[in-house]
């Protein structure tokens, strides 16, 4: 495994800041005025360091069309966020509470107002940037104002897609992450980097590795063959979707034995690479809103929060927040809301799922070991799950009843002892009974 040695023992709280902030959805094709947003975000780092959190994930700060994704400039702060001040003032204050920062780097695509797109656009087939997209000119000769046509990220015509066979290309990724970890970020999340070579990304890590070799690179991979495409393209993680469906989809179908099969999975990855894991990002329905019935919530943290992996938390999801996606424009608008400006706004509702969340985070700091623990499932039913995750010397053991009946189920002699959760140790019988929806983490008593 290549990953920096501090990556194992953080775990994100991510942040979509062009939402959390209430920046306006488009930015205008006018120069817009700097509007100082990120600032906002530092009143809420205290917060993130209670929940447990040990870094800061940010979606995308950088200025584009609408959502982030649509990248323009990527040397420059979106304008709707504020400047290179408030970022060097927010990674300070992350920094000085013990936060990494992981940044968003969009480099499958770009908006279409990004200067070297908007170049050939102007200059046309012997623009310099020409090569840095897959373009298809008309065969005849070229008059200004003629547009060509070009590939896209599946389907978005305002993405434009970047060439990544070109070298000016890689040079270009290249400087832009040495340029904002030189900065003070930690590491980069990449988005859309199942769409990328990985030999792309190969030499362009090699390089910035070389004068940051403490940095972190998570890429962002929704299915495929996760250990090959880490292994070619060296990135040090990718996101574990696999885990994400069978979490939720287990819940709502009464079936543990789909965990089952994506915990055997997981354990296979966790060979080679240590996932990004998670409940919840900026790009689906949120768990609240996905369970069918809320109160198997605190099960899907407690697989989270108890497999191996580096576990990330969705702003708001520590607090029950509902969203849909929905398959449209303005469709993740809806699981990406804007935070009132202090936590004492929050309702009161969400702070028993908060302190859940602190729950489980802290039993995860006092088996650091976690990070790259394996699970053996000792006991299964459609509607009830024990299983040990071990590392490093350590185990723990989790039960599971999703059931609305109390349940009572076996577990091995050394498991007697409740270290977090809600169920009761019978040591007399190897046993821990649960209540309906109940959870239990045991360990070796004293």
């Amino acid at each position: 495994m290549s990953e920096p040695k501090w990556v194992q023992h953080v775990i994100w709280w991510q942040v979509y800041p062009l939402g959390f902030t209430g920046a306006e959805a488009a930015a205008g094709s006018a120069p817009q005025p700097v509007v100082h947003r990120l600032d906002r975000l530092e009143a809420w780092l205290d917060y993130a360091v209670e929940l447990g959190a040990s870094g800061l994930a940010l979606g995308p700060v950088f200025a584009s069309e609408t959502h982030g994704y649509d990248t323009t400039d990527y040397y420059r702060i979106d304008p709707r966020l504020g400047d290179d001040g408030d970022f060097d003032e927010l990674v300070a204050q992350a920094h000085a509470r013990g936060l990494k920062v992981l940044l968003d780097g969009v480099f499958n695509h770009a908006g279409r107002s990004f200067e070297p797109f908007q170049q050939v656009l102007a200059e046309g087939p012997e623009s310099p940037t020409a090569s840095w997209f897959r373009l298809d000119w008309p065969d005849t000769e070229w008059v200004p104002g003629s547009e060509p046509g070009y590939e896209d990220f599946e389907g978005h015509h305002h993405l434009v897609a970047l060439n990544h066979d070109e070298p000016q290309v890689a040079a270009f990724v290249t400087d832009v992450m040495k340029h904002w970890l030189g900065r003070g970020a930690d590491g980069w999340r990449l988005d859309a980097a199942y769409a990328v070579p990985p030999s792309f990304w190969k030499p362009v890590l090699a390089e910035v590795r070389s004068e940051y070799p403490e940095a972190y690179f998570v890429g962002e991979y929704i299915h495929g063959d996760y250990a090959h495409e880490v292994q070619e393209s060296t990135l040090d993680s990718v996101t574990q979707y696999e885990l994400w469906k069978a979490v939720w989809s287990s819940l709502n179908d009464a079936n543990f034995y789909e965990l089952a099969a994506a915990l055997d999975r997981h354990n296979g990855f966790l060979e080679s690479f240590t996932p990004l894991t998670f409940v919840g990002n900026h790009d689906v329905t949120r768990l609240a809103s996905r369970l069918e019935n809320p109160d198997q919530l605190p099960l899907a943290l407690t697989v989270l929060l108890t497999v191996g992996g580096t576990p990330s938390i969705y702003y708001g999801d520590e607090q029950a927040f509902r969203g849909i996606k929905e398959d449209r424009a303005g469709g993740d608008d809806a699981v990406r809301p804007a935070f009132p400006e202090a936590p004492s706004e929050l309702a009161q509702l969400g702070w028993p799922i908060y302190h859940l969340h602190q729950e489980l985070i802290s039993l995860r700091r006092r088996h650091p070991w976690l990070h790259t623990a394996r699970t053996e499932v000792l006991a299964i039913s459609n509607e009830h799950l024990v299983y040990e995750t071990r590392g490093d010397g350590g185990a723990l053991t989790v039960a599971l009843n999703l059931s609305g009946a109390t349940a009572e189920l076996s577990v091995p002699p050394s498991a007697s002892a409740l270290l977090a959760g809600r169920g009761k140790t019978l040591p007399d019988r190897n046993a821990v009974r649960l209540d309906g929806y109940g959870w239990a983490v045991l360990g070796a008593a004293g």
